[in-house]
């Protein structure tokens, strides 16, 4: 038996019966938890074999959240791609040449159902270098006369309508009696050709474009040439048009050509309108394709082309250009009407010389229905 001598030092009888070491407990051992070891409090539950701590919390991932971002990208690349054409179309807005064309008058036509817009081609050598003038076979003249003259009508619903007026066209001019329409812009420019056609359609033009030779050229170039389709072998010496028939593809020089001879052509002035309207058709149909809209090269050579040549009426903007491309387009691509106003004589003789002569009642009568279409 043990005695006091045999306990650790500074143990005595008292410490080992409160400790529950006394006698039968001298030999159980002391278990000393880890220093380190997590204090449990009264009512936590000891750790179960092989549990785990949670994961962390992740927001639980939204049906379809991959393809709304994807709707967002495409939708701010095509932001985009609208900003920078529209910046692009500003941009040349301003580099247009202004003019007042569409003035008042005493006895102006009313305004009528629909858009008028007045087109017109001049021989206007701007933007060419002598050395083109000469191969373009274009010649030196004196004044400026229009080789195009063209009525677009956009109705308030349905087709639009191109209507070709020969320069021939013998008319009564304001203040310079019955001449050819062409000399209306000789005598008064773009202000008395709008009043003169006003004054023999009785329809009030809304909008004016005017189109030289460098931007025939240009534009065609732009858009990569056009296609148009003879339908006999030309050689033009006087134009210095040289194509065989049949649909092929057409450079500037070559299209202006083709748009510009007459005297190969037996109906004359008549045969020539027929191929502006299905070479402005065609230029158009190009302009304003996906594969020039989406081209930035070709788009900004299309606006240096076109901003080069064109003159518009001051009170034109932005909105009436893209609206008038988008209606010549329409016509391009088989959505509207393309006609020459109604003639009797295609060799009217006069003091001005042999002139086209309109059917009055038919050609009153295809103005009437525009005016109230």
């Amino acid at each position: 038996m043990s005695g006091p001598r045999d306990w650790p030092e500074g143990w005595s009888r008292e410490n080992a019966a409160r400790d529950g070491t006394a006698s039968g407990d001298a030999e159980r051992t002391q278990v000393i938890p880890p220093v380190d070891a997590p204090r449990r409090t009264p009512d936590e539950k000891p750790p179960q074999r092989g549990a785990h701590p949670p994961p962390p919390f992740q927001r639980p991932r939204r049906k379809g959240a991959g393809a709304g971002r994807w709707t967002r990208r495409v939708l701010l690349t095509l932001l985009v791609v609208v900003a920078l054409l529209v910046g692009t179309l500003l941009f040349f807005y301003t580099r247009i040449d202004k003019v007042d064309a569409l003035q008042d008058y005493a006895g102006r036509p009313e305004g009528g159902a629909g858009t008028n817009w007045l087109v017109v081609g001049s021989d206007s050598r701007e933007g060419l270098s002598d050395q083109q003038v000469k191969d373009l076979h274009l010649g030196k003249v004196a004044g400026r006369r229009t080789d195009t003259i063209i009525l677009l009508h956009r109705p308030e619903s349905g087709p639009p309508t191109l209507v070709s007026l020969p320069r021939d066209s013998y008319v009564p001019i304001p203040g310079h009696g019955r001449n050819k329409l062409n000399a209306a812009y000789a005598f008064g420019g773009a202000p008395l050709l709008a009043r003169t056609v006003e004054t023999v359609t009785g329809l009030r033009i809304d909008h004016y474009a005017e189109v030289g030779f460098g931007g025939f050229v240009g534009m065609t170039d732009a858009v990569g040439g056009v296609q148009l389709c003879p339908k006999r072998n030309i050689n033009d010496h006087k134009s210095g048009l040289h194509v065989k028939k049949g649909c092929q593809e057409m450079d500037g020089a070559t299209a202006l050509a083709y748009v510009r001879a007459r005297y190969f052509d037996p109906q004359g002035d008549l045969g020539r309108v027929k191929r502006q309207q299905e070479f402005l058709g065609a230029v158009f149909d190009e302009a304003v394709s996906p594969t020039t809209l989406l081209n930035p090269f070709r788009v900004l050579s299309l606006g240096n082309a076109a901003t080069t040549a064109l003159t518009i009426d001051n009170g034109d903007g932005p909105l009436s250009l893209l609206q008038f491309a988008r209606t010549m387009r329409a016509v391009a691509g088989g959505d509207g009407k393309r006609i020459t106003v109604p003639v009797s004589d295609v060799n009217y003789s006069t003091p001005a010389g042999s002139a086209v002569k309109w059917d009055t009642q038919r050609a009153l009568a295809l103005f009437h229905s525009l005016r109230t279409n």
